[in-house]
């Protein structure tokens, strides 16, 4: 007896019925809520853990060392004013803002958000949101704990640490503002 050659067509055949079966058996799909839906009250390390703005990286839209022509947006030059006597920032360089708008930051629009860059690469971040005085320090809290990894921030009202090349530094400000910082560790 010779051996039995499979057609190509009995091959096909088997290929689409295995995919119909496992087709059909799947999970069960995942319910998302709905976009700009608020968490429940009182559980905000599951507001950071299901909403991926909470996560600071969704703010890097280029890599730091990028030039300015390689960034994926239409940016305009934003000039800023400093007030020494309130403890001035190490020079900025050139700073940016897109013409488009920004990434969610912890489920908000920022109020601000600037591309700063050194000797003509990005080299800062710069980003704050304005959260209502009832959740500011229960987002804070959940937003921090999901950037250190549930750790304790430093001191009170700071949240830093660094991932990689990025370092980043996010305080709650006057009037309910969250603010952070993303800096590079390596000179551009």
């Amino acid at each position: 007896m010779s051996p039995r050659r499979s057609s190509p067509l009995r091959l096909w055949l088997s290929a689409a019925a295995l995919a119909a079966v496992a087709a059909c058996h799947s999970t069960a799909p995942r319910v998302s809520p709905p976009a700009g839906a608020a968490a429940p009250h009182g559980a905000p390390d599951a507001r950071a853990a299901a909403d991926p703005s909470y996560d600071w990286h969704v703010l890097v839209i280029a890599p730091f060392g990028s030039v300015l022509k390689e960034v994926p947006a239409t940016l305009h030059e934003v000039l800023l004013f400093r007030d020494d006597a309130h403890g001035a920032a190490a020079d900025d360089g050139e700073c940016y803002a897109p013409d488009s708008p920004a990434p969610r930051f912890v489920g908000r629009a920022p109020e601000e958000y600037l591309l700063c860059f050194k000797q003509d690469r990005l080299a800062r971040i710069h980003a704050s949101v304005r959260l209502s005085d009832a959740d500011a320090p229960e987002v804070f809290a959940a937003a921090c704990a999901s950037w250190l990894q549930h750790a304790a921030p430093a001191a009170a009202g700071v949240c830093e640490g660094r991932a990689g090349d990025i370092r980043f530094s996010a305080q709650l400000g006057e009037e309910s503002a969250l603010s952070i910082v993303l800096e590079s560790v390596s000179d551009p």
